[in-house]
């Protein structure tokens, strides 16, 4: 959960490539098997983390509470900056430390080639949120560090000085709304288009429609960008909102860090982000000397059954390493911190145990009539969006056919909304045809 949320180091195709075929450091196969913790806690580990920021200052203060639970214990931080394509590597290798945060690169019928099974998915999901994320034939092999909500990253103080304080029900009036905001001077919505990865979250709203079985049934669909479909209502908005003028002037020089700022002091009203988004743009309001209560989440402006569902997902899973030399420890660290170490809630990300309660800004979305769904994995199409995205070169978990959408709109590329997602629908249309046959 840092910037980048959905931001990684190398894409997941190429990824995948580099781990299939290069797993002779990994152990065997055994996905059905149960992961063996037995022994005493102590000694030393190593966990791996894509919190370089943390590494030297957060991270130590949780390991000596751990220590001293477990006297005779040390835990060791290997921060890795590049952590999709550096640790993808050291998997190959099978020097990969004892715990580790699961690449989002490693397919679920690999996950038991790289990683012990920490215990049956049944019983697992009756105590923690987003444990189908990593599982796979029954087995669990991961456990989140922590949830985020989808949804728009807000200025309330902008939006009540243009008339609006509480969140639009429908896409028409949230560009009403944004309309009412320009009048005030300030950028109504902020693209991030030169960064392209926030882009990506326009992909992250599957839950409006809130269709348990969404992940499941999309690959079976040919046409997702038609009226009606979560496809054209999400990047309908996003063309929308940039052909009526309601986003930056030249989206060619935005840029992330600046954002943050220009949302937190209300030179910007909205970003679509997530929760995880929230505390940066609240620490950004302080430093400016501005009023961090302004920052807030809103659900996505659409509502089905006269109720707004937002989608909710794990972060990063963690996992005890199969080639660990002391599982036992590596075991004990991951259940502490998941479960006693308030990481999550001191991110004001939504807390893996189910008992757990919720940090303030997910109970504020809530208290704004946000009702959360964590939609399982696809089950009986497992992988086929995957493959309907390669075969159609079609990013629809990215940036690039978005920013197209975003010239177009803006007059910078022809064509039409309308021609643009004819288009679109006739390549994957074309591609899924392949793949479902």
């Amino acid at each position: 959960m840092i910037n980048r949320r959905n931001l990684f180091g190398i894409g997941a195709a190429a990824a995948l490539a580099l781990v299939a075929g290069c797993t002779g450091g990994a152990g065997g196969d055994d996905a059905g098997s149960t992961g063996d913790f037995s022994g005493d806690v102590k000694g030393t580990i190593t966990v791996l983390t894509n919190r370089t920021d943390l590494v030297n200052t957060t991270l130590p203060a949780y390991a000596k509470k751990f220590e001293a639970k477990y006297p005779g214990t040390t835990v060791q931080f290997q921060g890795v900056t590049n952590y999709e394509g550096d640790v993808t590597t050291q998997l190959s290798g099978g020097d990969y430390g004892d715990v580790l945060l699961i690449p989002n690169s490693v397919a679920r019928d690999e996950l038991g080639q790289f990683f012990e099974p920490l215990g049956k998915l049944d019983d697992l999901k009756q105590k923690y949120r987003f444990t189908d994320e990593k599982s796979y034939d029954g087995q669990v092999y991961g456990l989140s560090l922590g949830g985020i909500a989808k949804g728009l990253v807000v200025n309330k103080k902008v939006w009540a000085q243009a008339g609006i304080t509480a969140p639009p029900k429908t896409p028409e009036e949230f560009l009403a709304g944004l309309q009412a905001i320009k009048k005030t001077g300030a950028i109504p919505y902020y693209t991030n288009y030169k960064d392209g990865w926030p882009l990506s979250e326009f992909n992250n709203q599957r839950g409006i429609l809130n269709q348990q079985d969404i992940n499941n049934t999309f690959p079976e669909d040919a046409t997702p960008w038609q009226p009606g479909k979560v496809q054209y209502i999400t990047d309908g908005l996003l063309f929308d909102i940039v052909h009526g003028g309601l986003s930056e002037k030249d989206p060619l020089t935005t840029n992330w860090e600046n954002s943050k700022p220009m949302i937190a002091t209300g030179k910007v009203a909205a970003m679509l982000l997530g929760s995880w988004a929230v505390p940066q743009m609240q620490d950004a309001a302080k430093t400016a000397g501005a009023d961090p209560a302004d920052i807030a989440l809103w659900p996505f402006p659409y509502q089905t059954g006269g109720k707004f569902h937002t989608q909710i997902t794990g972060d990063y899973s963690a996992a005890v390493s199969k080639n660990s030399k002391n599982k036992a420890t590596a075991r004990a660290w991951l259940d502490w911190f998941v479960t006693e170490s308030g990481f999550a809630t001191d991110q004001q990300a939504i807390p893996t145990p189910v008992s757990a309660p919720m940090p303030q800004v997910i109970q504020d979305f809530q208290s704004a009539g946000a009702e959360l769904l964590d939609l399982p994995a696809a089950t009986t199409n497992s992988g086929k969006e995957d493959l309907i995205i390669k075969e159609s070169e079609i990013d629809l978990t990215g940036n690039i056919y978005r920013q197209k959408l975003v010239d177009i709109a803006r007059g910078a590329a022809k064509g039409t909304k309308d021609s643009y997602f004819a288009d679109l629908n006739k390549r994957w249309g074309t591609a899924q045809s392949k793949v479902m046959k």
